[in-house]
């Protein structure tokens, strides 16, 4: 087993699970944009509850169920790569929010 250190970016892109781009979910979209783009990696996440900027809260729980329950889509590449993305992610995405963090990466492949 081969396996890479490394420092790279990790992004994190909160979004809710109605949004779209172009008739799709967006985390769809997202997930086939950043394969075509050939990014090292990425996952979509469904989360069980949360709220954002307007703290309306989106849940599972079944008196109070959400259609709009939060997902987070979690990408690691190259800090240059992301940067190129940036512009594209702002047409996109049109409420949410992204967080970038440096990460230390050690994969097996």
């Amino acid at each position: 087993m081969t396996r890479l250190d490394g420092e790279l970016t990790l992004m994190r892109i909160f979004i809710g699970e109605s949004d779209r781009w172009e008739k799709k979910p967006l985390y769809d979209a997202l997930l086939a944009l950043f394969r075509e783009r050939g990014l090292a990696g990425a996952t979509v996440i469904k989360c069980a509850a949360g709220y954002g900027g307007g703290s309306v809260l989106h849940t599972d729980k079944l008196l109070r169920f959400s259609s709009d329950l939060p997902v987070i889509v979690e990408v690691v590449d190259k800090q240059e790569k992301i940067d190129q993305l940036l512009p594209e992610l702002d047409r996109m995405i049109t409420g949410g929010m992204i967080t970038l963090e440096k990460a230390r990466v050690i994969r097996y492949f």
